[in-house]
């Protein structure tokens, strides 16, 4: 069977979204409540709206999930994983000469932190944003944008 594009990644939904009531070891940690699952595409139309000269972080991205969903949270690792997602379907879209594109480098990790992860890694993330009108600091070995 042949590999899936990141772009049929993107559009598969498996039954996304949907919301799951905590778990007894989040309800532990969380509280009362539930967890919307996002679908990838959810998670790029946040991106999208990113416009040029700001930035988003993963939280964020999954305040605003929970918010439209009516849930106490979005689920962290699958929203993390529609980002990468996101980034690497925009990427194969801009290759093959379509459109539109997510500007995928405005979305940060916690914190302000560039993510590693996203095509092109930190260099290119960061190479984006000073495009942007940002300014990049290094902090040890990891990089954070300046807010």
């Amino acid at each position: 069977m042949a590999k899936k594009s990141w772009e049929e990644k993107l559009n598969v939904t498996n039954g996304l979204p949907k919301i799951e009531t905590f778990d007894e070891r989040m309800e532990r940690r969380l509280g009362l409540g539930n967890l919307v699952i996002p679908a990838p595409v959810e998670v790029d139309e946040i991106m999208r709206s990113v416009e040029a000269g700001a930035t988003i972080s993963a939280d964020e991205i999954r305040a605003k999930l929970a918010a439209k969903h009516g849930a106490s949270a979005a689920c962290p690792l699958v929203t993390g994983i529609s980002v990468r997602i996101a980034a690497f379907a925009s990427e194969e879209r801009e290759r093959a000469g379509k459109g539109p594109i997510t500007p995928y480098w405005r979305t940060l990790k916690t914190g302000g932190e560039l993510n590693e992860k996203l095509p092109g890694g930190v260099e290119h993330q960061k190479a984006m944003l000073e495009l942007e009108g940002h300014t990049i600091v290094q902090r040890g070995k990891r990089f954070f944008v300046e807010r």
